[in-house]
This record gives C-alpha cells, sequence and structure tokens, in this order.
C-alpha cells in the first residue's frame, strides 16, 4: 500500500478510458480511490457500481464542473496527501509512491505534479508558467519559434516538455496533481467559479500566495490521453478556456492586464485565422476542409469577443 495518499478521479462521459484509470490505480495500492462522476451519459457511474466495488463512487444529478467534482472527492477521502485525476490517465508503477515521496522531501510544497506522457510515449507540457499575455503569444505565435532558440526565455515562457529535474514551478496542470491536503483546506480547495479550465492554476496561484510551493517531479510518470472528454464539444470548450482565462486574470491581475490579454487573444487568434483560411483554400480532402472550416469558424467566434463568459 501506498501509505499516506489516496486517489480522485474526476469522471465525465469517458466510460472505458475511467475503467483503464483505476485500473492502473489498483496495484498502486492507494489509501483510498473515489471516482467523482459528473452526470455522465455513457454509463460510466454503472461501471462503477458493478464492476469496481472498492471504488467509492459519487454521481452528481448534473455536471458541476472539474474543480467543484474535485472539492467533493476531496470531502469524501481523508488521506493527507490526494492524487487528483483526469478519467483519462493512466499511472505508471511507482508514480503515486514518487509523488509522495517529492511532498515528503519538501514540506513547504502543497502540490507535486508528474511528468505526462502522450500514450505513444512522447512528452506532453506538465508545468507552465502564469500565462501573461506575452506566455499567450509566444506559445500561440510565430513568437513561439523565437522563443524555443534562446533557453532563458523558453523557462520562463513555455511550459515543460522534456523531464529534466524535478524543481519548484508555478503551476502544473490539473490531468495528475498530488495535492496536500492541509494546504488545500487553508486556501479553500478549488475555486468551484470555474468550470472547467484555469481552475488548476487559480488554485496553484493561491497556495503559492499563501507561503506554499508547488513542485514539478518527472520520476512520477502519468499517461494522459488529453481532451478525451472536451473534444467531444471542441468548439464550446475552445471558448471556455478563453473565458476561464479571461475569469483568473478579473481574479488576479489589474484591469490593464486584461486589456493586453484581449489584445494577444486577438493577435493570435488573426494569425490562426490567416493560417487555416490558407490552408482551407488549399485543402483537396473533404474530412481535411470541413475540419479547417470549423476552425475558421472558431477563430472568428474568439475574434468577435465570444470568450468572455
Amino acid at each position: 500500500m501506498t501509505r499516506g495518499i489516496g486517489a480522485v478521479v474526476v469522471s465525465y462521459n469517458t466510460r472505458d478510458l475511467l475503467r483503464a484509470c483505476l485500473a492502473s490505480l489498483r496495484p498502486e495500492e492507494p489509501d483510498e480511490v473515489v471516482v467523482v462522476d459528473n452526470a455522465s451519459p455513457d454509463g460510466s457511474a454503472d461501471m462503477v457500481r458493478k464492476e469496481l466495488p472498492w471504488v467509492r463512487l459519487i454521481a452528481n444529478p448534473d455536471n458541476r464542473g472539474f474543480g467543484s467534482a474535485a472539492n467533493q472527492g476531496f470531502a469524501a477521502c481523508r488521506s493527507p496527501c490526494v492524487l487528483l485525476l483526469n478519467a483519462d490517465t493512466e499511472v505508471a508503477p511507482g508514480a503515486l509512491a514518487a509523488l509522495r515521496r517529492e511532498l515528503d522531501r519538501h514540506p513547504e510544497a502543497a502540490v507535486a505534479g508528474p511528468r505526462l506522457l502522450d500514450p505513444d510515449g512522447s512528452h506532453q507540457p506538465s508545468c507552465y508558467p502564469f500565462l501573461t499575455p506575452f506566455n499567450l503569444l509566444a506559445l500561440g505565435t510565430w513568437l513561439n519559434r523565437l522563443v524555443r532558440v534562446a533557453p532563458s526565455l523558453r523557462r520562463r515562457f513555455l511550459p515543460v516538455w522534456a523531464p529534466g529535474p524535478a524543481c519548484s514551478v508555478d503551476w502544473v496542470k490539473g490531468a495528475a496533481m498530488a495535492i496536500r491536503r492541509q494546504a488545500f483546506e487553508a486556501v479553500g480547495g478549488f475555486d468551484a467559479s470555474f468550470f472547467l479550465y484555469a481552475e488548476e492554476m487559480d488554485l496553484c496561484w493561491r497556495l503559492r500566495a499563501a507561503g506554499w510551493e508547488v513542485r514539478f517531479t518527472p520520476e512520477a510518470r502519468v499517461v494522459h490521453v488529453e481532451g478525451a472528454s472536451t473534444r467531444q464539444r471542441r468548439a464550446a470548450m475552445f471558448l471556455q478556456q478563453f473565458a476561464s482565462l479571461e475569469q483568473f486574470y478579473r481574479r488576479h491581475y489589474p484591469p490593464s492586464y486584461r486589456t493586453r490579454l484581449r489584445w494577444a487573444v486577438s493577435a493570435t487568434m488573426t494569425e490562426w485565422l490567416v493560417r487555416d483560411s490558407l490552408k482551407l483554400l488549399a485543402a483537396k480532402d473533404p474530412g481535411r476542409r470541413r475540419r479547417l472550416a470549423e476552425d475558421v469558424r472558431l477563430w472568428r467566434l474568439l475574434l468577435g469577443g465570444r470568450a468572455s463568459p
């Protein structure tokens, strides 16, 4: 048994991936496992009831969002540390123990995030700097190519892709994060007003403001099928992502930063709109043309200010 750490899995409409996630957790022997299902229409809750009696299930009657469901899962656990997972993840052998060791080695740390991998074993971004307007431009526009060639700028403005050493970071992706209960409860947990996206960035911001540290440990590995749930409503979720980012700015940055954020979003969407419009003109495959046409409509929506909640 991996002593002192439980697991909470937030689930929405990814039944088969949820089954695989829980199967990967069982050999790790966490103290407890709680699944919070946000009214999945695919029978996820019934699958847990019928097949996995060792899992505690909280079946919500409606979709309450990620942060709210995570708060429910924490409240249902007693472990001093909890690994919060998306249902579209699988933990590699030893991941829970490695995350627990990282928190034990750093009593000032509230959060430890693992190295995230795609199913093919390639690296996903696992941790990030707080997203300033320039960070957004460095991630999404032609500036990315310039920032990548300068190590000091790359470390400051881009997410961590390569394994690297364990280190202190601004925030880790909410797909997998081990959280110390004492710190989580001290700041009131996730802000449930963030329905989806940016809630983990907001939590890490508040934890750091309260004097806690956020750690990244590549020794722990978690496979993440990114977007398995959100891609089912891709356009709406993309709009939600920018709405949540603007909400984060309202909470933590002065008004001038919100103006700069809107400018950065407009500059990014303009570049994407031009890029994908040109690709659409050249595309021959019907499926590719449909996808590019959907993207062009989405970038126009964002340019029209539809990202605001």
